[in-house]
């Protein structure tokens, strides 16, 4: 699977599911969570269903956003 968001998974013997980003584990997922998550990924885009199960896929955008005219007070 290529990490070219720098997330991946890795499926357990015992049904979890272990979602890393960077290298580092950002999740643990178990039972019908897991099953669930693993159809997600083979139907879809793994790396931006790995960011949105993890919750890390707003990343970079909310500085911008915050200048944004529109925004300001």
């Amino acid at each position: 699977m290529p990490a070219a968001n720098g997330f991946g998974y890795e499926e357990r013997g015992d049904g979890a599911v272990l979602v890393h980003h960077h290298g580092r584990r950002a999740a643990v997922l178990r039972g019908a969570r897991a099953a669930r998550f693993l159809r997600e990924v083979a139907s879809g885009d793994a790396q931006l269903v790995m960011a949105r199960w993890t919750g890390n896929y707003r990343r970079g955008t909310e500085r911008t956003a915050r200048r944004h005219p529109r925004n300001a007070r």
